[in-house]
């Protein structure tokens, strides 16, 4: 459904210092749910993807985080959002953990590329009123993910793109497979909806990303493999010490009876 009302966008200009005192709330505390054992499989597989993906642990222009605020009036700064997922480029990603919030007004834009996860105590929020909310900071790409297939959202998988203030519907394709996808210009990715799981594929490689699964699988795998070239090579190693050794004793036989001939030509 595309909202009807355009947002007038909050300004970022900074203006003076933050007064933090009159927080009611713990920056540092993360948002908790009733229900978030329906949520928490797939959030904790998307932050894992995502950080492998843009490597923002390494990064200091990236911001990833789940389950923080965004604080949105620069009035008051109880007036906030808390995001399940949240990703911006170009910031100054250890200010933002040091300071314990997300004041677009001090970093000096919005997140680039939101994801609510829907549970029961949180889906009617994620539908209406945290879409109206960032709409408002000017989040461009505001996405949603349902666990249980649609129960919740009526459908698995949604996204918004901010045109001109207004939420518009980004185009869902349903591949031949049945895969379900939406492609995200802010991640240069595509999301999908497969086997009842949210994968991240990339286009440009046609390969879907691994997931925490995957990754387990292909450390392993590669333990494995240097397992077994550690233990070639040691056998390697234990074969040509052998040879040397084979090698040594021929030539200290072939020494010892050219001595024996030697003695033996001069009668002694």
């Amino acid at each position: 459904m595309t909202t009807k009302l355009k947002y007038q966008m909050l300004p970022y200009n900074r203006e003076g210092e933050i007064d933090f005192s009159k927080l009611l709330f713990d920056p540092h505390e993360r948002l908790t749910v009733p229900d978030a054992m329906i949520q928490n499989p797939i959030m904790i597989e998307l932050m894992h993807v995502l950080n492998g993906r843009f490597r923002s642990n390494q990064r200091p222009d990236i911001f990833l985080d789940s389950n923080t605020y965004i604080c949105y009036d620069r009035r008051d700064l109880n007036v906030r959002v808390g995001p399940d997922c949240y990703l911006a480029f170009g910031v100054d990603a250890r200010a933002i953990r040091q300071r314990g919030l997300y004041l677009p007004w001090e970093v000096g834009k919005p997140p680039d590329f939101v994801v609510e996860v829907a549970s029961p105590s949180t889906s009617r929020q994620d539908l209406r009123p945290k879409r109206d909310i960032y709409a408002r900071i000017g989040i461009p790409e505001y996405w949603r993910v349902d666990p249980t297939g649609g129960d919740l959202y009526g459908q698995p998988l949604a996204g918004d793109r901010l045109v001109e203030g207004a939420y518009q519907p980004m185009e869902l394709t349903t591949e031949p497979d049945g895969v379900l996808k939406g492609h995200s210009p802010a991640l240069s990715l595509s999301l999908c909806w497969r086997d009842e799981w949210l994968y991240l594929y990339d286009p440009e490689t046609g390969q879907y990303l691994m997931n925490i699964g995957q990754a387990l699988d292909a450390y392993t795998s590669s333990q494995a493999d240097l397992h077994e070239e550690r233990a070639a090579l040691h056998e390697e190693r234990a074969a040509l010490h052998e040879e040397r050794a084979a090698r040594e004793a021929a030539q200290s036989r072939v020494r010892e009876l050219e001595a024996e001939v030697r003695r033996l030509r001069s009668g002694n």
